[in-house]
């Protein structure tokens, strides 16, 4: 009969007396329990911020994004329009062309702004840019024989402008073209059909035109920057892409959202596991503890030891016993303090207890408490927990019952 949970139960939580050996105990416990506890609201706020940005940058940025791998602009083919409908987790592609263009305002306003040029029914479906509609509509076609442009608030607030305005673009390559050959520049008027609003984290607002108007602007007659692709679920987008590499030849450069906005994403991991790391040192000083309390007990039992091995307990029954105690440890810290995590959790995602700035875009930590991090974070404690017992383990196996009895 295996007894050895019994015997380390009671070695750990005796109800006898308290002395230093259970205060060390209880002090490890606890070390375990705030630690745990720590790691899982610190990585859950991590990732709430992640989804955040990530909600703010996908508002705008496409789940996946196709250029040419060899230049700015490239032909819309007939292979790749039929390989992108083949695509059952596609939703909706988009063409656009993209560049940067002087837009001027009278004679005495003008800037180089970011212009994009889109096709208005795609577009609508890739972005729900109406509800950023900030003044007059979501508007860039052909009316009264002049094309519209749409432009970001701070830009109108900036060049004080206002629906109905009209502006005058030109490319940078008309400016180069003008100087080399020593020719008016070609300019492209617009009306201001409307401003908008986003919330963006990187890169700058541009101002939208149509597609074709576009195409006249940077000179790029039926060509097109890229397309921008938005799935039913974007938690495809590497499936995809690799669909994607394999069907389309080399000339295509495939970025997923993640892509796009790798050094960001990435920042934001390393920030989250290196808060891991850091906060794991919680859990190791408790494991020291853990080390100190196992080894006091081998040195106290050191008799009881002695007469377990003369009844016939192998080594390994009695490593047994103080490895269960690590382990014993390891699971109420790790028990309570993940029980004590995720209320935490439950409590700042219902009721948002603490605050964050008023100019920020949230007004509370965001939480976001995912099953693969509370493992890793349960996992590891209890890992460390286990190798905290080795070391006493191993020396309890190592005495001498003859010795053990005698000196007692």
């Amino acid at each position: 009969m295996d007894n050895t949970s019994f015997i380390a139960r009671r070695y750990l939580f005796s109800r006898k007396h308290i002395s230093l050996i259970s205060t060390l105990t209880y002090i490890s416990i606890a070390g375990v329990t705030i630690g745990t506890a720590l790691l899982i609201v610190v990585l859950s706020v991590f990732n709430g911020f992640f989804d955040v940005i990530k909600s703010l940058l996908l508002s705008y940025d496409p789940d996946i994004r196709i250029e040419s791998s060899g230049s700015s602009i490239f032909k819309e083919n007939q292979q790749l329009i039929d390989e992108l409908n083949s695509i059952p987790e596609i939703k909706v592609f988009s063409p656009y062309v993209e560049g940067k263009a002087l837009l001027s305002y009278r004679s005495d306003r003008s800037t180089v702004v970011e212009v994009k040029g889109i096709d208005t029914k795609q577009f609508y479906e890739l972005v729900n840019i109406e509800e950023s509609v900030t003044s007059g509509v979501f508007e860039v076609g052909v009316r009264n024989r002049k094309p519209g442009a749409v432009i970001p608030e701070q830009l109108r607030a900036e060049m004080m402008l206002k629906p109905g305005d009209e502006i005058a673009l030109l490319s940078a390559s008309g400016m180069r073209k003008s100087l080399t050959q020593i020719t008016v520049p070609r300019s492209f008027r617009f009306d201001v059909r409307g401003a908008y609003f986003l919330q963006q984290v990187a890169d700058g607002p541009q101002v939208f035109i149509d597609l074709k108007a576009a195409q006249r602007l940077f000179n790029s007659r039926n060509g097109i920057s890229g397309v921008d692709v938005k799935l039913l679920n974007n938690a495809d987008a590497s499936y995809v892409k690799s669909i994607l590499e394999d069907r389309l030849d080399d000339n295509y450069k495939i970025s997923t959202w993640y892509d796009l906005q790798k050094p960001l994403y990435d920042v934001m991991n390393l920030e989250k596991w290196g808060a891991y790391v850091i906060l794991m040192i919680i859990v190791v000083v408790a494991v020291l503890n853990i080390i100190g309390s196992l080894t006091m007990i081998v040195i106290q039992k050191r008799r009881d030891i002695g007469i377990l091995i003369s009844m016939g307990y192998s080594k390994s029954s009695i490593k047994s016993i103080f490895r269960k105690q690590g382990l014993f440890i390891g699971l109420i810290g790790c028990g309570v303090g993940g029980s004590l995590g995720f209320l935490l959790c439950w409590i700042q995602q219902e009721f948002g207890i603490i605050k964050l700035s008023s100019a920020f875009i949230i007004d509370a930590y965001p939480v976001d408490v995912r099953l693969l991090d509370v493992s890793i974070i349960l996992i590891g404690s209890l890992i460390l927990c286990l190798a905290a017992s080795w070391f006493p383990s191993k020396r309890a196996s190592e005495i001498q019952p003859a010795e053990a009895i005698r000196f007692e």
